[in-house]
């Protein structure tokens, strides 16, 4: 199995990989399949009109997640990892003001987002619960083109047949070249034993077959100089977060507490505690705003590594470039074993897949800076993931902020500890990580839809919003 590094970790914009940058994506393949696609044209054809629906947790949570925003801006050709975040309101009110469509490269299209964009909470489409139908119409409104495509989290998409297809999967292709094809923890520490390598190096080594290795540091430090550049911000941020619950910005006043503290020399037992969770609610408050944002591996998921690394970096000794890189390696390894083998959709398994796989890459990457061996790794990871198990995904209001600005930090203290744990073992555990990871892939099936980012559960309909 190869799942690049850069396939978990995505450069692109708040509040949600699967509602916001997803849906931008499918909409910008929706457009290359007008242009290039395989679909049979009629004479003399013509594409004047389009229409999107959205189904399952799409359309019951795509308000407060900005999936219709995300839709409109994919329309008119913008991708969440180049789109300029101060300029798309603007965009989306030029295609609510024209009603119309002009992506680069395509004739304009009719496209009125009130009557356009149907959020369809009667019918689930059958291969996931973010489904999205496409559909293109010329000048007499007779349908040319349709095509699904599903979100399946951390900004993945899927055309339904390509989903299909992965399911009917009986074996995993392994990719030619790769020199460490893992699919799962078991063959990712017998690959590490009997090569005597790291888990970052094995993952580096397959990486490398497709970057060159200064390419590949370059832009592993691009991907740290995003998530650092996002906790800077939210530090920064103060006031009301967008959406109708008049959520406080907090990370800057705690920010500013701590720091008076520290220059203080107060003694703060909980200090690397109080750091670890105001650089994670940085982060999924500039997330909540719409701002730049990594996946790591979802948007709503993403503080807890990014807190962690800045908390490795602020309070071990020896820690530098190569440890960072190290640690995006390392996470990014156990990330794809837990999406191959489970899911890291909130929509699919709750929050156990977000916050859950978060915090245990976080864990291994740590563990592994820290000088833990491959099975130390294995183990810190298993640990933080099994203390996420069953954990619902109940966004209030549909919206990416309670509980799931607070929960990043908690990820990322659970990740420190479950780190900790491991480093203070020999890497022998009674749960093995294969374990943990299918028993998340079965809680997830048994979970009610409710409190699978539907918003019709839990948190979602137990706090009065404001």
């Amino acid at each position: 199995m190869f799942l690049s590094v850069f396939d978990v970790f995505k450069i692109g914009v708040g509040p949600s990989s699967s509602h916001t940058m997803g849906p931008m994506v499918a909409a910008n393949r929706f457009l290359d399949d007008i242009l290039n696609g395989d679909w049979p044209r009629p004479v003399g054809y013509s594409v004047s009109h389009l229409q999107v629906s959205l189904h399952g947790s799409l359309a019951f949570t795509g308000i407060g997640h900005g999936t219709g925003r995300a839709v409109v801006l994919g329309l008119v050709g913008l991708l969440p990892d180049t789109v300029d975040p101060d300029t798309m309101d603007a965009t989306v009110l030029q295609v609510e003001t024209t009603k119309t469509v002009s992506p680069a490269g395509h004739p304009d299209y009719q496209f009125d987002p009130e009557t356009d964009l149907v959020f369809d909470r009667n019918q689930p489409l059958p291969g996931h619960a973010n489904g999205m139908a496409f559909n293109a119409f010329d000048r007499d409104d007779r349908l040319l083109l349709r095509r699904i495509y599903y979100s399946i989290g951390g900004g993945f998409v899927v055309s339904d047949l390509e989903l299909e297809a992965l399911q009917k999967a009986q074996e995993p292709a392994v990719e030619a070249g790769v020199p460490f094809p893992f699919h799962n923890a078991a063959e990712m520490l017998e690959m590490a034993g009997r090569s005597g390598l790291s888990v970052a190096a094995m993952k580096r080594a397959n990486e490398e077959k497709h970057f060159p290795g200064a390419e590949l540091d370059r832009r592993l430090d691009e991907i740290w100089t995003a998530m650092s550049g996002c906790i800077d911000r939210g530090l920064s941020g103060d006031g009301v977060m967008p959406g109708g619950l008049n959520v406080r910005r907090r990370a800057r006043s705690i920010h500013d507490r701590l720091q008076d503290e520290w220059k203080q020399n107060k003694s703060n037992p909980l200090l690397a505690n109080d750091w670890l969770s105001v650089y994670a609610m940085a982060v999924n408050e500039e997330n909540a705003g719409g701002g730049r944002i990594v996946t790591a591996p979802t948007n709503g998921a993403a503080g807890v590594i990014p807190a962690t690394i800045r908390y490795y970096a602020q309070f071990h000794d020896g820690a530098d470039t190569d440890g960072i890189r190290d640690f995006l390696l390392t996470a990014a390894a156990i990330g794809g074993i837990i999406k191959h083998n489970a899911s890291i959709s909130g929509a699919e398994v709750g929050c156990q897949g977000e916050v859950g796989s978060a915090s245990a890459m976080a864990a291994a990457g740590l563990a592994a800076v820290l000088g833990g061996t491959p099975e130390q790794v294995e183990n810190a990871a298993e640990i933080a993931l099994e203390h996420h198990l069953g954990m619902t995904c109940d966004p209030v209001g549909g919206l990416v902020q309670v509980p799931c600005i607070e929960r990043n930090a908690l990820g990322a203290v659970k990740a420190v500890t479950a780190a900790s744990l491991a480093l203070k073992g020999d890497g022998k555990h009674f749960v093995p990580l294969d374990a943990c990871i299918e028993t998340m892939r079965q809680t997830g099936l048994d979970m009610n839809e409710r409190y699978k980012e539907t918003s019709e559960g839990g948190l979602a309909v137990n706090v009065v919003e404001c």
